[in-house]
């Protein structure tokens, strides 16, 4: 267009010479090229900004309902009237809408009983944790058996996770007297002044190696540390709100109990109880490498490898520090699998747990540290009924 332009005053304006018309238009092109290049850039930005402005307007159109802080003052929003608050909603421990939770305070109240008395009564069916060692058989006479097949296969579904500091079971050459860890083997299977009572640790635990060592910054779980031995333990049940939102609860009572009420659970023979509540139990040593990652462990044992795949079956009961070898639990015979072995596993596995508790409909946050552990079962108190599987 502009040669033209040029061309037509060329024709038309005999007075100018062809030569100074010639230099005009090159003198001319060559301010529209310049020109032409400053307005590159501008525009450029101004295309990208409007695309992102338009892509905003999209997102916010389809999340505006679904979390996070969000103010659209018209249909056709600009960067004046939208307001993305994006640090105000952890995408990681986002949990779905409020909603009435059917398993809050379903927990059945039963008391500690003493075990002397309980045994002589024929009340007592066994308690957990319990030496898990290939060969070893407890004293005390059940008629009980536990579920050896996977919990699934009969209905279980699991209801909670938690961990205990250190093992609460033993399992010799894995998990026992001569394993360490950050605190020490002295220190080790007593209550420290404030702190929760530790059970035995693995072997694993080198502390001129990094992975044990170098600290890990937790952004969900508490009071953890590398290079600690942990015992999580997967409560299941045939009672619980299996395959819904409600599924995971805190306490894991409250989940094992969801749909069952004391009148129904009296009516119950031992064996009942033995096939419709378990737990699954695996021992860790966290350690500082990505290598040893591991994501979903909400779902349950990890099942990979030489990973649950040595697994003792039996009955026995719930653990914890309020229960001894003078004191034992009520809640019982329910059946136990737990994995022989000891595992490494990265403490990014943990975190990512602790945000996947975070994450549940149900108020997690008292399993997001290790409970105490309780101290070794005695022979008397350890049921028979262990299979070599």
């Amino acid at each position: 267009e502009t040669k033209d332009r040029f061309s037509h005053k060329l024709h038309h304006k005999k007075s100018t010479s062809t030569s100074l018309v010639l230099t005009t238009y090159r003198r001319t092109q060559s301010s529209k090229k310049t020109m032409s290049s400053k307005l590159i850039a501008p525009l450029s930005v101004a295309t990208v900004v409007s695309v992102v402005g338009m892509t905003i307007a999209a997102i916010v159109g389809v999340t505006r309902n679904n979390g996070g802080t969000v103010v659209m003052e018209s249909n056709n929003p600009s960067p004046q009237n939208i307001i993305i608050n994006a640090a105000a909603t952890d995408m990681a421990t986002r949990g779905p809408p409020k909603a009435t939770n059917p398993c809050d305070g379903a927990k059945i109240q039963l008391d500690n009983v003493q075990c002397a008395a309980a045994a002589i009564n024929g009340q007592l069916n066994g308690q957990s944790g319990a030496n898990v060692t290939k060969g070893y058989v407890g004293d005390l006479d059940v008629d009980v058996e536990p579920i050896d097949v996977p919990y699934y296969q009969r209905g279980l579904c699991p209801v909670n996770v938690h961990w205990h500091e250190g093992a609460e079971h033993l399992s010799v050459g894995e998990y026992d007297e001569m394993g360490t860890g950050p605190t020490g083997k002295a220190e080790a299977h007593r209550a420290l002044a404030g702190e929760v009572r530790e059970g035995f640790q693995c072997r694993y635990y080198d502390e001129s190696e990094d992975m044990f060592t170098k600290p890990y910054e937790w952004k969900h779980c508490v009071g953890m540390k590398v290079g600690q031995t942990y015992e999580v333990h997967w409560p299941h049940s045939a009672a619980g709100a299996c395959g819904t939102t409600n599924q995971y609860q805190t306490p894991f009572y409250d989940g094992v109990f969801c749909n069952l009420d004391m009148e129904t659970l009296v009516t119950l023979t031992p064996q009942q109880i033995a096939s419709a509540v378990g737990v699954q139990a695996q021992i860790f040593t966290i350690v500082n490498d990505e290598s040893y990652y591991y994501p979903n462990l909400m779902r349950g044992m990890i099942v990979d490898g030489e990973k649950g795949s040595d697994i003792a079956y039996y009955t026995g009961s719930t653990t914890g520090t309020s229960r001894d070898n003078e004191k034992c639990s009520s809640y019982a015979p329910i059946t136990w699998q737990v994995d022989r072995k000891c595992h490494k596993i990265s403490a990014s596995s943990f975190d990512q747990l602790c945000a996947d508790m975070k994450s549940q409909r149900d108020d997690m946050s008292d399993d997001l540290y290790a409970h105490g552990s309780r101290e070794l079962v005695a022979d008397e108190w350890a049921a028979d009924n262990g299979k070599l599987l």
